[in-house]
């Protein structure tokens, strides 16, 4: 296969062109030119993989305006909060997952750093035998579960043969999926987000025509579920063909390493950890409420989350770039370049979620009644609401978890956000019994509020050593200022009339886009938007490799 240069990949590795090695110092001939080369690569780099991440999203979040309320009109309100209730019970899969896909990711970005090929063979190879064996057990349980799923939880009764086979085909669809997922987890190491994201896009615009196709056709839930599912797993074969034709990968089992196995096991402790953590902060809500009140309540519930899921999307589009950078910088020995990665980082973030946040909270009820209907305002409104706030703190700091990722620092983290899972799914029991869905709504809110105002910020001070005032005023105050003139638009253009359907729910968002954007483009182009003071020390500004984040902070963010 020929490369950009026209020379084969057996002539030159493909982790030539990730940043790999350390530059030659200063005082050697040529080190400018690749400097300057290197910079160049980065910046083409960096703008492929956010542009595509946010295009990808664009492409997802369309069509998951349309496939949502297109799925509770023509299903139902049962149907629909069963869909929400099996993908969410299969969400808890992920935890077969036990870590091994960020430690791909760590790994794959260290190894293509210091040109380690031998290391790279190893570690895929032994990943992908071990993702094969968990994909067999998750296969084994999808079969055994399928006879109690119905028993368990408050299913309508002309639904109950159909919760049987649509947790099967879910259940047996992500258990697939997991030795797939070595190939995404390669393409983030190696930053190729771009190929993920086109891969996702082709699979998301596929899944929607035949979605409508199939509902036209008069098929049901279990059609629906099977074309959604099927995707997914045709997107990881089409990862796993360009991974192979870009990388000189030897996949066998003679390279499947004992001590690569371990080197995953001890990175992967704490991310298992913080993947329980997570099922428990964002996928108990559905079991919780289909427990404890009925399958249709879950779709009231899940309208209003959905939004504040769609927001933090169009953020991870954004940081998922963090966690190689982080590890590069941390390889390294880069800390200031570790630190402009949080500041900017976490500042870049805030100025995509603040003004999605103040949208959602003072024009949320034209919003949801244009998308799915008035009669889902009332309830499904203040479920918005109480999750928005803590939603809008964690996602404000999206870099910061990254950064501990990519240092491979991240215990502390995970016993933390272990502690708010279980604080959540505790709180969200006992309150939905007495509020309903906004009592357990509240149950994730409490928790997730404390963690991002009392631990998170002061915890990657600590690690980094950068005064908590510098941090919060670097990240935070920017994206704040530029807000306010938003919110002060929004509320205004409210006063003068109330959106009722898409074209009027148009003409506020576009009224308010403006506003931001002029702000916004203000401190572009004043440079205040990428601009991080007072982090630098002598020592670490000196670091050889600040080149490859200098790019990231001056040019590119």
């Amino acid at each position: 296969m020929l490369n950009k240069t026209g020379s084969t990949a057996q002539d030159h590795s493909p982790l030539d062109n990730f940043g790999g090695g350390l530059p030659a110092p200063p005082g050697i001939p040529g080190f400018q030119k690749n400097l300057q080369s290197m910079k160049k690569l980065d910046k083409l780099a960096l703008f492929k993989n956010v542009g595509s991440s946010w295009f990808a999203l664009g492409v997802n979040i369309s069509v998951g305006i349309f496939i949502s309320p297109y799925i509770i009109h023509h299903l139902g309100d049962d149907a629909f909060g069963l869909w929400f209730l099996v993908f969410s019970i299969t969400g808890y899969y992920g935890l077969f997952d036990l870590g091994i896909r960020s430690s791909i990711v760590r790994y794959v970005a260290t190894y293509s750093a210091t040109q380690n090929k031998e290391e790279l063979n190893r570690l895929i190879s032994t990943a992908l035998f071990t993702y094969s064996g968990i994909g067999a057990v998750a296969i084994l349980i999808t079969v055994s579960g399928s006879f109690y799923v119905d028993s368990i939880f408050k299913i309508s009764p002309q639904f109950l043969h159909t919760a049987r086979w649509l947790f099967l085909i879910v259940g047996s669809a992500v258990s697939l999926g997991f030795p797939m997922g070595v190939f995404g987890g390669v393409l983030e190491g190696l930053q190729r987000f771009y190929l993920l994201n086109f891969t996702s896009i082709g699979a998301t615009v596929l899944r929607a025509i035949s979605i409508v196709i199939a509902v036209r056709h008069g098929y049901g839930l279990l059609v629906v579920a099977l074309i959604t599912v099927l995707m997914p797993l045709i997107s990881g074969l089409v990862n796993a063909t360009v991974v192979l034709s870009i990388l000189p990968l030897r996949l066998h089992l003679n390279n499947v390493s004992r001590e690569s196995l371990r080197r995953i096991a001890t990175y992967s402790s704490s991310t298992f950890i913080i993947i329980v953590a997570a099922r428990l902060r964002f996928k108990t809500d559905a079991m919780v409420i289909g427990t404890f009140l009925s399958s249709s309540a879950i779709t009231y519930f899940a309208i209003g989350s959905r939004l504040v899921d769609y927001g933090g999307e169009v953020v991870s589009g954004l940081a998922q770039v963090f966690v190689p950078m982080s590890s590069k910088s941390d390889a390294t020995g880069d800390l200031a370049g570790l630190r402009r990665i949080l500041v900017a980082g976490n500042r870049a973030c805030a100025l995509i979620i603040f003004p999605i946040a103040a949208i959602l909270i003072v024009l949320g009820k034209s919003i949801i009644e244009a998308w799915v209907g008035v009669r889902y305002v009332s309830t499904s409104y203040p479920v918005l609401l109480v999750l928005i706030i803590p939603s809008t703190l964690m996602l404000a700091q999206s870099a910061s978890g990254r950064v501990l990722f990519g240092m491979a620092k991240h215990k502390s983290l995970a016993i933390v956000t272990l502690l708010e899972g279980s604080a959540n799914l505790f709180l969200s029991i006992f309150l939905v019994r007495h509020f309903g869905i906004l009592g357990d709504a509240a149950g994730t809110a409490i928790p997730l509020a404390c963690t991002t105002l009392l631990f998170l910020p002061r915890h990657l001070c600590r690690v980094l050593k950068l005064r908590i005032g510098i941090y919060l005023r670097e990240a935070f105050l920017l994206p704040l200022m530029l807000c306010a003139p938003l919110v002060a638009v929004l509320l205004l253009i409210r006063h003068w009339f109330v959106a009722h359907n898409y074209v009027q729910l148009a003409i506020q968002l576009l009224a308010g886009s403006v506003v931001y954007g002029v702000g916004l483009l203000w401190a572009i182009w004043t440079r205040k938007a990428w601009q991080v003071e007072g982090i630098h020390d002598q020592d670490t500004a000196n670091q050889l490799a600040v080149g490859l984040i200098e790019t990231y902070q001056q040019e590119e963010i």
